[in-house]
């Protein structure tokens, strides 16, 4: 009987050893990646994340979703100004009893729906085409006021503006009240049309701003704006602002406390506020040590050294268990797209490998009882 037991405790002992390397786990252990970038035939590159690394990285190309440029504000006109396919209302008083533009006993006379042509001009009666484009309110009736005294002297000029597409801007989407919206004036901002909008819609993660100005696609955040008052720029007539949800994210695998697709939640997210965002390390399986962020760089960005980086895949390794590494890490900014791997502590497989050992021995003596 002892024998029997001897047999099943090192055939029990040889079905886990075989077993081994097939271990149910949540990731990979650390060494198991590192260690392969050493290979002749290695496609990616391994770089540990520590102080020394943060200002060499910082200057390698960006990945991901391509950053959008945005247009500093500057100084504008407070008042109206008169652009083409707007659309003047102008009344014209006169108290002489003959007057050559109001009839027999009537005060005024009415022209309505004088629309801006494309060369700026609109055209009035005994005066002809005149300019008005590009002037504000109170100038075209001022201009208006000389031309119309060479006709009429005692007349008097009143001037009202409807605004037409161009001196309108459009907001679409991402606030309580979307439309087209005119220009009161020209200091009329992007923040200033989000407000009269109803504000940014409950539940954008970190809200962005489009701005689309003559073929062209500018782009920030609003947080950008708050904090920023310099980057909150004037309005065109014609622009289109939309406001959206930030469409940037990372992913997250393995033995983290989360593993999905996260959104950004603020303009830059570092290792660190990945790892608070992912729920942490599973403290069971994770280790802090060994977390791994995968990031893939276009082939004109490989230059190696200080440049960019010596092959496109590249493994960055942070470590939480030091104080430099959770300093690195809190500097260490995360690109859209980036996986952050969390590996497997090497512990729980040697754990698991014990367990199945004692339980091999264990069936072995049972058998004694037999």
């Amino acid at each position: 009987m002892r024998h029997l037991r001897g047999m099943l405790g090192l055939v029990g002992l040889g079905m886990v050893l075989a077993a081994c390397s097939h271990l149910p786990r949540m990731a990979p252990v650390e060494r198991e990646i590192v260690a392969a970038a050493d290979q002749d035939n290695a496609d990616f590159a391994v770089y540990a994340v520590d102080r020394g690394f943060l200002p060499i990285v910082a200057e390698w190309a960006h990945t991901g979703r391509r950053e959008m440029n945005w247009i500093p504000t500057s100084g504008g006109a407070r008042t109206q100004v008169i652009a083409v396919g707007d659309q003047l209302e102008i009344t014209i008083w006169d108290s002489n009893d003959s007057s050559l533009l109001s009839p027999d006993g009537q005060r005024q006379v009415q022209i309505q729906a004088l629309t801006v042509a494309p060369d700026g001009t609109i055209f009035v009666p005994y005066v002809g085409n005149t300019r008005v484009s590009g002037l504000t309110l109170q100038s075209a009736r001022e201009h208006l006021q000389d031309e119309i005294d060479l006709v009429v002297p005692s007349a008097q000029v009143q001037l009202n503006l409807v605004e037409g597409r161009t001196n309108s801007v459009d907001l679409v989407g991402g606030v309580g009240a979307p439309g087209a919206y005119p220009l009161p004036d020209r200091n009329y901002t992007v923040l200033n049309l989000i407000a009269q909008g109803g504000g940014v819609q409950a539940g954008l993660v970190n809200p962005q701003v489009r701005l689309m100005r003559g073929g062209n696609i500018y782009g920030t955040s609003v947080e950008r704006l708050f904090s920023n008052p310099n980057l909150d720029t004037l309005l065109q007539g014609g622009d289109q602002v939309i406001v959206e949800a930030d469409r940037r994210y990372f992913l997250s695998l393995g033995a983290a406390g989360q593993q999905s697709q996260h959104h950004f939640p603020q303009d830059h997210v570092t290792a660190l506020d990945a790892m608070a965002i992912i729920g942490g390390v599973q403290g069971a399986r994770g280790d802090p040590g060994g977390i791994l962020i995968l990031r893939e760089y276009p082939d004109t960005a490989v230059h190696g050294g200080d440049r960019g980086p010596d092959r496109a895949r590249a493994v960055f390794v942070v470590d939480l268990t030091s104080a430099d590494g959770l300093f690195s890490a809190r500097n260490f900014r995360v690109h859209p797209g980036d996986l952050v791997l969390v590996t497997e502590s090497p512990i729980t497989s040697a754990q698991t490998i014990l367990g199945l050992i004692g339980s091999a021995f264990g069936l072995a003596g049972q058998t004694d009882t037999l």
